[in-house]
């Protein structure tokens, strides 16, 4: 019967393996004493369950997504800043008004 490596075991491993930092899958699978093909069913197993921890490919979309919403409140913020300017100026004409 095989070993039986808890589940913050395996996410450690693989998350060394997602981030590269190690190598590929053959150099973690060595970092960590476990045998490869046990690696590369971790990695399936846990692609098809869908929990991608630091994938790479879903960090650089949200960053996407985060720089649109960025650029999205920038323009907003650029309409609020010129509101504020035309309501400042309607004020100090107010003012210029009524001491005439």
């Amino acid at each position: 019967m095989g070993k039986h490596f808890d589940n913050e075991f395996k996410e450690k491993v693989l998350k060394d393996y997602k981030t590269g930092i190690f190598g590929d899958y053959f150099q973690v699978a060595k970092k960590y004493n476990i045998d490869k093909s046990t690696l590369l069913h971790w990695i399936e197993k846990d692609k098809i369950q869908g929990n991608q921890i630091n994938d790479i490919e879903n960090k650089r979309g949200k960053q996407k997504e985060e720089n649109i919403n960025y650029k999205e409140r920038y323009e907003i913020l650029k309409k609020y800043q010129a509101f504020l300017k035309a309501h400042q100026l309607m004020i100090l004409r107010c003012k210029a008004g009524m001491q005439s």
